[in-house]
């Protein structure tokens, strides 16, 4: 089997997670990634908690399956000139360090697009070029709030949070791997490559606006801007005899069918519950009656009920039961796996598939500079340019 990228080769010049996500992705579906890190590795080898050995935690090895580690100096010239050549061999370079940084190193798009034209550069940016942020650095809580999301949590709750995830960095990096997509689709078209930014800013400032402007999109605004359905507090996991239930019942033939499951076939009548628009302008007592209605039976009698009547209905899952669910191991979404040098360790696979052939499972993170030999020497440096690299520094190996 193959996937849709085979044959593809990235250059990924990215950290911590809204780059190695956005790579992640692509290799899941058949690139080859060249991750490319300092001599200390990714930031992430060290940010995200405990592993077995130093530098491998389980976040790391979750983000950067399948890729190909080249651990090099690139505050030596020598460096430079070597990640230069390797970007002239592949097809896509992605990156999330400051536009200025790119520049100092070489590495901006008009430097690699003019040794490699087929070249598709990518960069991740903060904010986008041309305002007045131009520049600034950002990590994931920046920007949600910047972008609105804490504030949707202070119009739901009256407190402004950050989601318990990296909401901006995995929306975004999903987001660059599709602006890929499409440049390597034009390039197909054209036979040339051009250069992508991804803004993250924007992005998640769209999202929030698609969202949430709602009667504020018009001129005069109609209302205030929010959803006040998703805003609503009470928009929330609902509990049961002996624990929690997830459920959405939008449409009359959904929510008719509840009202019959929890016993009260009035509320189909019911001038508040009636129709959608009916339940929409009661939200607040709607949302009650579900919250306030499920406590006589346990979850898996209200999910058979639920199932039955085609009501949407899940299980509500923790952190630690996502590995266990029984649809996530049916699918292979999750699986034991054997790491060569970390043991026994859950893998993720991939959740999406093509009927035209999906990439076969990619191999386990690697260790920091497992592979820079080999990239190099794909390159064209031959072995004294490579142990020269070594001798002087600038290549790292096997390091923690």
């Amino acid at each position: 089997m193959s996937g849709p990228l085979d044959g593809v080769r990235v250059l990924d010049l990215s950290a911590v997670v809204v780059g190695p996500i956005c790579t992640h992705v692509l290799c899941e579906h058949g690139a080859e990634v060249i991750k490319v890190e300092a001599p200390t590795g990714d930031l992430l080898r060290h940010l995200a908690g405990k592993g077995r050995s130093a530098g491998m935690n389980g976040k790391f090895l979750n983000f950067n399956r399948g890729k190909r580690s080249l651990a090099i100096d690139l505050k030596k010239p020598a460096g430079i000139a070597a990640l230069r050549r390797v970007a002239e061999t592949v097809d896509v370079f992605v990156t999330n360090i400051r536009p200025d940084a790119q520049a100092r190193l070489g590495v901006d798009a008009d430097a690699l697009r003019a040794i490699a034209p087929r070249l598709i550069h990518c960069s991740i940016t903060g904010f986008g070029s041309g305002g007045p942020y131009a520049g600034r650095p950002a990590y994931d809580t920046v920007i949600q709030g910047a972008a609105g999301v804490a504030g949707a949590f202070a119009a739901s709750t009256g407190e402004p949070r950050y989601t318990p995830f990296l909401v901006a960095d995995h929306t975004v990096g999903l987001i660059a791997a599709q602006m890929i997509g499409f440049a390597l689709f034009r390039r197909e078209r054209t036979g040339k490559g051009e250069a992508i930014e991804v803004p993250m800013f924007e992005n998640m400032a769209a999202y929030i606006m698609q969202e949430h402007l709602g009667a504020h999109s018009f001129r005069p605004p109609l209302g205030p801007p929010g959803d006040h359905r998703v805003l609503s507090p009470d928009g929330k996991p609902l509990p049961t005899k002996d624990g929690y239930i997830c459920i959405s019942a939008n449409t009359d033939a959904q929510a008719h069918a509840f009202f019959e499951a929890i016993g009260r076939p009035e509320l189909k009548t019911d001038p508040r519950f009636a129709t959608i628009a009916q339940r929409v302008q009661h939200t607040k007592e709607y949302f009650h009656i579900r919250a306030t209605s499920l406590g006589g039976r346990t979850t898996a009698e209200w999910l058979e009920i639920l199932d039955r009547m085609d009501v949407p209905a899940s299980p509500y899952n923790t952190l630690g039961s996502l590995v266990e669910d029984p649809h996530l191991v049916a699918v292979g979404m999750v699986r034991e796996e054997e790491h060569p040098t970390e043991g026994p360790t859950w893998a993720i696979g991939a959740p999406n598939r093509f009927s035209g052939g999906d990439a076969p499972p990619r191999p386990p993170a690697p260790r920091l500079g497992a592979d820079g030999a080999a990239v190099l020497a794909e390159a064209g440096l031959d072995a004294a340019e490579i142990d020269a690299l070594r001798r002087d520094g600038v290549l790292v190996e096997g390091g923690p």
